[in-house]
């Protein structure tokens, strides 16, 4: 990818499109000579990912934000309380030009319908490359339904129609619906038999990453969509076609994450990081030296050592820190480092001390130190095993099968050497019990992926309702977002999102 950097730069800085909807100029891509290559397509094609993990802080805040995981103590002025909170309106709207995801979308439409008509030297290249395109468009046009509803549908690029056809209106969610599921079908037929992943890499789209997608997709459109059983049986083969793919769950915890188990086996697919090349966002989540060196950890050791120049605007819940405050759960210590006033007589804190209780430093993907400087350089996982498994046990239980195998997969990773079944092991349950089992270990496996809200949402409203404490019955309409009067004015052809008006 690295060798193309610069190039795709050039590129995105020619092809910046700032209005969304109401661009008046064709996309550069489109220009005499840029598709005679395949040269040409593979830049392009490198472009989409550099445009994606531009996204990745947006993605986060959309999947993750709202939900019960964070709105804790932090020890510099939080930020994003409006969606913690779920506090806003029409005139304060957040993320105007839907979220400038339709960029993105405009250059894999210019990627799909011009790459097809470059000769490559290898068929089988140009056929992987176009199915990872159509797997990203199904991606943000998912992301697009489940965070608005109703968006509008743009699948031509912009050099070949009239600026004017792009003040769309917005199509019904199941005619969005329809067109992901489209996408979805097209990336498969174009992997064809190809299961590989693109240049060894798991940074690039691929089959496996389509399925996850495809049975995350289905399972949403199942509960939400009135497809019932028929999406739901969807979901399930899809997913378990994935084990398939060369995917697995990491033995332990300790061998997720972490600059040097990148690769693993388990990520399906991930957005990358690079010194010198980009940083994740993750260092908004950990703290400033002044405030983390005078601390000590909850194993009653003194954090002056400790290297850090980040800050602190997001702080788990309490709900979050209970949770989590189990001893034999590798998760709780993979997850945040939590920080206290005091080192408790050299003892610690091995539970939940809120009297002392200073703040976190989340630790999941908190990069490495190089000399005196941490670089937050982690790559970050849009679909991996353990998804899968959660997402597999959702379409069994949402079948009327048991899904006691795969959240005890999870439970017994995250315990190890502790796993007791008679203790940690889920027995199958009623329908709703199940359900709600399956978001705790979500909840628990998930936390700072961009996962939480989405979990939620694709569970039911009620599920919605009863664990977010800003939301109550009769804000069911808070739960996809208004659009700016900004995006109204520039495109009348858009209403605004039902119960903001």
């Amino acid at each position: 990818m690295r060798k193309y950097i610069y190039i795709v730069v050039a590129v995105i800085s020619m092809i910046a499109c700032d209005k969304e909807l109401n661009l008046t100029s064709p996309s550069e891509l489109t220009t005499a000579g840029f598709w005679d290559t395949e040269e040409g397509a593979r830049t392009a094609h490198t472009g989409l990912y550099a445009n994606l993990r531009s996204s990745a802080q947006t993605l986060w805040l959309l999947g993750e934000m709202r939900s019960d995981i964070w709105g804790g103590r932090t020890y510099e002025s939080a930020s994003n309380t409006n969606l913690i909170e779920s506090n806003f309106t029409e005139a304060t709207a957040p993320f105007g030009g839907w979220a400038g995801l339709y960029t993105r979308i405009h250059r894999i439409n210019d990627f799909l319908i011009n790459a097809p008509e470059v000769d490559f030297i290898s068929e089988g290249d140009k056929n992987q490359l176009i199915a990872q395109a159509y797997g990203l468009r199904a991606f943000y046009y998912y992301t697009l339904l489940k965070t608005w509803g109703e968006v509008p549908i743009i699948v031509e690029p912009l050099g070949t129609i009239d600026p004017s056809d792009l003040t769309k209106p917005r199509s019904s969610q199941e005619d969005v619906m329809s067109l992901i599921k489209s996408d979805i079908e097209a990336s498969l037929n174009s992997f064809g038999g190809d299961d590989s992943f693109w240049e060894g890499s798991r940074n690039f789209w691929s089959k496996a990453a389509t399925l996850a997608l495809k049975g995350d997709v289905y399972i949403w459109s199942g509960n939400l969509l009135g497809g019932g059983a028929s999406d739901f049986n969807e979901a399930k083969a899809a997913l378990e076609q994935i084990p398939s793919l060369g995917v697995s769950l990491a033995p332990s915890i300790e061998e997720l994450f972490g600059i040097g188990n990148e690769g693993n086996s388990e990520f399906i697919f991930s957005i990358q990081y690079k010194q010198d090349e980009a940083s994740n966002f993750y260092n908004s989540l950990t703290g400033r030296s002044t405030e983390v060196n005078p601390q000590f950890n909850d194993k009653g050791n003194s954090m002056t050592d400790f290297v850090i120049a980040g800050a602190n605007r997001y702080g788990q819940s309490e709900k979050t820190i209970l949770l989590l405050d189990d001893n034999n759960d590798s998760r709780k210590d993979a997850t945040f480092i939590r920080l206290y006033l005091d080192d408790n007589g050299g003892t610690g804190y091995p539970t939940y001390n809120e009297p002392t209780y200073f703040g976190s430093v989340f630790n999941k993907f908190l990069g490495q130190v190089i000399g005196t400087e941490r670089i937050f350089e982690n790559d970050v996982p849009v679909y991996r095993y353990a998804d899968i498994l959660l997402l597999l046990a959702e379409a069994k239980n949402l079948l009327g099968e048991d899904p006691s195998a795969e959240i005890n997969q999870i439970r017994q990773r995250a315990y190890g050497a502790n796993y007791d079944a008679a203790t940690q092991g889920h027995v199958n349950g009623s329908q709703v019990a199940n359900a709600n089992a399956i978001l705790e270990e979500r909840y628990k496996e998930f936390i700072g992926e961009g996962k939480r809200w989405w979990d939620l949402r694709r569970a039911g409203n009620n599920f919605v309702l009863d664990n977010i404490s800003f939301l109550n019955p009769g804000d069911e309409f808070k739960l996809v977002l208004p659009i700016t009067t900004d995006m109204i004015g520039r495109n009348p052809a858009l209403v605004q999102t039902p119960g903001y008006n």
